[in-house]
């Protein structure tokens, strides 16, 4: 956001290249790019980008009137320090004119989301919620789970704060409300009930144990159950549970009461309720030692569906209400907009950012700070839970920071990894062979920066039973620094790490330094790590270039690190190896021939009956398949006879 020129410097792991220079001539020269850039400069609402010297964008502003804002900007010494870094890093700028202001803010909300600028408040949230969809595109509706794109036809409720959360519901669901659950496929072609009406969570309709009008009854009251009008459902249940008794129908009785007691189940596992509150996000902020933590709790139809934690970088010396506001902006720029937006505290320039939301969701919004009743109670929940998550971040980071330091002392590094890369390979005796690289950090592991490899080289074709784990590592390694060289050969983009860890013992670390060796990799750090005898945990041996094998006490935290972070590598690698061994299930020899498909592939297998049958056929029997002309029928042979 513009009021977010106050940025903290970034940390060292998001920093780009070493530009923080502030000498006078540097200034000078970031200060004329930005006067060369005013002569152009519009006075209409829009947002602006400051550009380094190769083309990174460092800032993201929107304003008012483009033109006053920036010129700002030309007076470095009324700038803070990293103000006066940013400037002097500024070698061109971009504009992008808008209607209005609350339109700027929009995109600059979006633009700092997709650009991640080094010196804006950013918001890392790259996962999207799940809903609970009440499917009304079949004559027999179902509950599911949903994520992504609205394009189905039905009812959506939501969002939920996990996976798990709506994992939890919708099995509750099924209890308190037995529709099926079941594909439209298995649907059509069920004979007899599932298990799942044998322990009472669907009422079968697939065999027409149920008629259409109790079925919609049932999805009914499973709509408005998902719409909050919880009281009303359950006295229905109950009603007709007492009517049931009293005809001494008792096992009917039974089964609205374990139905009513799966609505309070659903209930008990929503945390704080809120009857008062219809729809609302509750964002609570936290600063403790540099850092932030937001706490959104989301809150339909009276229930809490759950919370999640989020930690914006870059917030060091942000007031709340700058915190908030760039939050509020990203955060909101990829999701839905509720009616009421509870903050812990209120955004700078509120109007603005009620306008750009109400405008983004179609409707009126209100953000509020709560004073007193229900709303100020959840609101002192979620601040408490954001103190919480924020404190035991800080705890687990400088517990982190102690175990790199510690690797570092051991492995006899200069400094503390700030980025670990971890190899390791899997297969079954040479089959499918798919390497894996996972990456570990101060901030613990970061998937997202994981990768796969699958073995297509002269290891992924040996004859010799078990493979060739060194080839693998080979190509492994070659295909991932080669990339590196390409890619970031400056190293100012934090893609290169500090030490890479091999599964293995000295062969395993021989072949990574030839590797290193032939692309001319110094500069990094390596250590392998081989497993005991037996194969015990603890009594690992550890390869360093130059050194004798030696091993860690059993006991020490060390130990424990590089344990998990290889077997976080191993569970990945495995993971890997499996889907592609899954995805090979099914596929045949004839897959591969061009000009064969599902048709002539299922017509040569009726005729001969095994591909291999196909593989010692004659040409002239191919030719008589029917489907099969001349043509293909060459194409077939040659491929079974490649060198004929």
């Amino acid at each position: 956001m513009a009021k977010a020129d106050r940025d903290e410097r970034p940390a060292p792991e998001n920093a780009g290249p070493a530009t923080e220079e502030i000498e006078g001539a540097s200034s000078e020269r970031g200060v004329a790019a930005i006067r060369a850039a005013l002569k152009t400069m519009p006075t209409t609402p829009g947002v602006y980008r400051m550009l380094s010297d190769k083309g990174e964008v460092l800032y993201v502003g929107k304003a008012r009137n483009l033109k006053h804002r920036v010129t700002s900007y030309t007076q470095p010494g009324r700038l803070d320090p990293r103000l006066h870094r940013m400037v002097a890093n500024t070698a061109s700028m971009e504009v992008v004119t808008t209607g209005t202001e609350a339109e700027a803010l929009l995109l600059e909300a979006n633009l700092i989301k997709k650009l991640k600028p080094r010196y804006n408040v950013v918001l890392r949230d790259d996962k999207s919620f799940p809903y609970i969809l009440l499917r009304l595109d079949h004559d027999w509706p179902q509950v599911v789970k949903h994520r992504g794109a609205r394009r189905r036809k039905g009812e959506y409720f939501g969002p939920f704060a996990s996976a798990g959360s709506v994992n939890q519901t919708v099995t509750a669901l099924q209890r308190a409300f037995p529709l099926r659950s079941c594909t439209d496929h298995v649907f059509a072609n069920r004979a007899r009930p599932c298990l799942q009406h044998q322990i009472k969570r669907c009422v079968a309709p697939c065999v027409g144990l149920v008629e259409q009008q109790d079925y919609d009854r049932l999805v009914d009251e499973t709509r408005a159950f998902l719409k909050g009008r919880t009281r009303e459902v359950q006295n229905k249940l109950a009603g007709r549970m007492q009517e049931a008794a009293g005809a001494l129908d008792f096992e009917r009785a039974a089964s609205f009461r374990d139905r009513i007691r799966a609505l309070n189940h659903i209930q008990a596992h929503q945390g704080i309720n809120v009857a008062a509150i219809d729809e609302a996000d509750v964002v609570a902020l936290h600063q403790a030692g540099g850092q932030a933590c937001v706490q959104v709790f989301f809150v339909r139809q009276g229930r809490n569906y759950g919370n999640r934690a989020y930690y914006p970088t870059r917030t060091r010396d942000q007031s709340e209400d700058e915190v908030i506001a760039a939050f509020l902006g990203q955060f909101y720029e990829d999701k839905d907009v509720p009616r009421l937006i509870l903050v812990s505290a209120m955004p700078d320039d509120v109007d603005l950012m009620t306008e750009a939301l109400g405008s983004r969701a179609g409707r009126k919004i209100e953000i509020s700070v709560p004073q007193r009743g229900d709303r100020r109670v959840l609101m002192r929940h979620a601040l408490h839970n954001a103190k919480d998550a924020l404190a035991r971040r800080m705890a687990e980071s400088a517990t982190q920071r102690e175990l790199l330091e510690g690797l570092a002392e051991r492995l006899g590094l200069e400094t503390p990894p700030q980025r670990i890369e971890v190899y390791d390979n899997s297969h079954i005796q040479g089959a499918q062979p798919v390497g894996g690289m996972i990456v570990a950090g101060p901030e613990g592991f970061m998937k997202n920066q994981y990768r796969k490899f699958s073995i297509t080289g002269q290891a992924a074709r040996q004859d010799a039973i078990g493979g060739d784990d060194y080839g693998m590592m080979r190509e492994v390694l070659t295909r991932r620094f080669s990339r590196l060289l390409k890619e970031d050969p400056e190293r100012d983009q934090g893609m290169w790490p500090d030490l890479v860890v091999v599964d293995g013992g000295q062969g395993q670390l021989t072949i990574a330094l030839e590797v290193f060796e032939d692309l001319g990799v110094t500069d990094v750090g390596l250590c392998g790590v081989a497993k005991g005898p037996d194969r015990d945990a603890g009594r690992e041996r550890f390869f360093l270039p130059g050194n004798k094998p030696f091993m860690l006490p059993e006991r020490d935290p060390v130990l424990y690190f590089v344990q998990r972070i290889r077997d976080e590598a191993h569970r990945f690698a495995i993971g890997a190896h499996r889907t592609k061994r899954a995805n090979q299930i099914g596929r045949s020899t004839l897959d591969d021939i061009a000009g064969v498909g599902p048709r002539r592939k299922k017509a040569l297998l009726h005729h001969f009956g095994s591909a291999k049958a196909i593989a010692d056929a004659p040409l002239t029997d191919l030719e008589k398949v029917e489907g099969i002309d001349r043509t293909v029928a060459q194409r077939v042979w040659d491929h079974f006879h490649p060198n004929a």
